[in-house]
């Protein structure tokens, strides 16, 4: 496995990935089970200001959200951009009584989902995709 394929940037946080290589390997884990190959996978961890910016300046979305996902995967090897806001990480913690770690593997595991091949538009895709966020999760 080639751990330099995956990427952790910060912009605008003072915060940084703990377990930084067991993350990778989770990582890596996902992506072979669901059949693909790792590509380049940036991930960049930021604050809602900053990711609203790149919600508005490139989709025309004008919201807060947790994850922002560029998907540049060509045929069977996955590869994007993965932007995750930690403060509204830190929001959905507290909505979802849940602790801050899981709220963000949850994000982590989602953004590759997508990348995969889940889309979360619809209640049954959005089903699907919390289905396998949940076994990747407890896997991790």
């Amino acid at each position: 496995m080639d751990n330099e394929k995956i990427i952790f940037n910060y912009e605008e946080i003072d915060f940084s990935l703990q377990e930084e290589k067991l993350i990778i390997d989770w990582i890596n884990k996902t992506v072979l089970e669901e059949k693909k190959q790792l590509g380049d996978i940036s991930y960049i961890f930021c604050s809602d200001k900053y990711l609203l910016n790149i919600n508005k300046q490139y989709l025309n979305h004008d919201y807060f959200t947790d994850i922002v996902t560029f998907d540049y995967t060509e045929d069977n090897s996955i590869s994007g951009d993965i932007f995750i806001s930690i403060d509204t990480i830190e929001e959905n913690r507290k909505k979802f009584k849940t602790t801050f770690d899981n709220e963000l593997h949850r994000v982590i595991i989602h953004g590759i989902l997508h990348l995969v091949g889940y889309n979360d538009k619809t209640d049954e895709e959005q089903k699907v995709m919390t289905e396998k966020e949940n076994y990747y999760l407890s896997i991790l």
